[in-house]
């Protein structure tokens, strides 16, 4: 499968790609545990079927020393018992924050309350802006038909 858009020779995909995935550089230099973020980041693109997220995700957590189980493990968080309370409410987090057409509210109070008590205002400040990242990762590559496999870990760092 082709892409219907190639974001790297594109001139103003070029200007525009480099501020946003400046983001990303952020996120990562960020005091949010960068386990939490792959994470949230495989949630994400499994929620919106982003096959290039999940194929960038997946080896880099992998790469991080993330277990296959847990990988594996994320799409079913809830009935799974490898995942921190943290982590969980992050995932929690991160799926109401994608899913603002499902739950009109977006993200509860309660969840709210209860990522507060796991992470610091910064914190709690880049998960937010993962998710936003992400869901927004997600569209680029969806809408262009990005295709899936040929990501190698660190290509994009």
């Amino acid at each position: 499968m082709d892409a219907r858009l190639n974001y790297f020779t594109s001139p103003m995909a070029g200007t525009a790609l480099k501020h946003f995935m400046s983001v990303g550089k952020v996120l990562k230099e960020s005091s949010l545990p960068a386990v939490t973020q792959e994470l949230v980041a495989l949630r994400v693109s499994q929620i919106n079927g982003c096959a290039a997220c999940l194929d960038m995700h997946t080896k880099e957590a992998a790469a991080a020393g993330e277990s296959q189980v847990r990988l594996n493990l994320v799409g079913a968080w809830r009935e799974a018992t490898v995942f921190t309370e943290a982590e969980r409410v992050a995932l929690e987090l991160a799926e109401q924050g994608t899913r603002v057409a499902d739950a009109a509210d977006g993200v509860s109070d309660e969840v709210w309350a209860r990522a507060g008590r796991h992470y610091d205002e910064e914190q709690l400040t880049a998960l937010v802006i993962l998710v936003s990242f992400m869901n927004t990762a997600n569209r680029l590559n969806i809408i262009a038909r990005q295709p899936a496999g040929d990501y190698k870990v660190g290509q994009f760092h």
